[in-house]
């Protein structure tokens, strides 16, 4: 009962935020990251010095996604809803699926284009951070049918890998390296 009050109070907060969080600098997300980490402490009762538990052992076990993942996790289902669904008409406005210009196996992999941009204040718009996030995750889980399959799917590739930053996921393309 504690776990999913606190989760939905909370949760609901870090989401409405997820898009401004998209390339917001480490020293902002590591401050919202130490308040979930407090939040994993309480809910499960664990003192934070008597815990045999790391904070990301705590957050594995409650099924939570570091701040990180939880805003490409957030984008990337936005992306899914304005691809799939067409909703908000507002964003699938903004997100083009890539053509290649031969047509190759490649083709039915379901990428959408990154638009060019400026400023690296630029990349942290949803039409260009939606697709570079959606880009980095296997066909198989682009072309999920549903929006709750692709969530599962998408949180199990997650929570399978090894701890590590959204930055440094083996796909990922930095801004400054585009």
């Amino acid at each position: 009962m504690v776990v999913s009050v606190a989760s939905a109070l909370v949760s609901s907060r870090l989401d409405q935020v997820s898009s401004i969080l998209y390339g917001a600098a480490s020293k902002h997300i590591n401050l919202l990251q130490r308040v979930q980490n407090a939040l994993a402490r309480v809910v499960t009762y664990q003192r934070p010095y008597t815990c045999p538990l790391s904070s990301t052992a705590l957050l594995q076990n409650l099924h939570w996604l570091p701040i990180e993942w939880r805003v490409h996790f957030k984008q990337a289902t936005l992306a899914h809803k304005a691809l799939h669904i067409g909703q908000p008409p507002y964003l699938s406005e903004l997100l083009q699926h890539y053509v290649p210009i031969q047509i190759l196996r490649s083709s039915s992999s379901f990428q959408l284009c990154i638009p060019r941009y400026n400023l690296e204040f630029g990349s942290r718009a949803f039409g260009i951070s939606a697709p570079k996030i959606w880009n980095l995750w296997p066909a198989s889980i682009r072309n999920s049918p549903s929006l709750p399959t692709f969530r599962r799917h998408l949180k199990h590739i997650i929570f399978s890998q090894p701890i590590l930053t959204p930055n440094d996921h083996p796909l990922s393309t930095r801004p400054d390296s585009l």
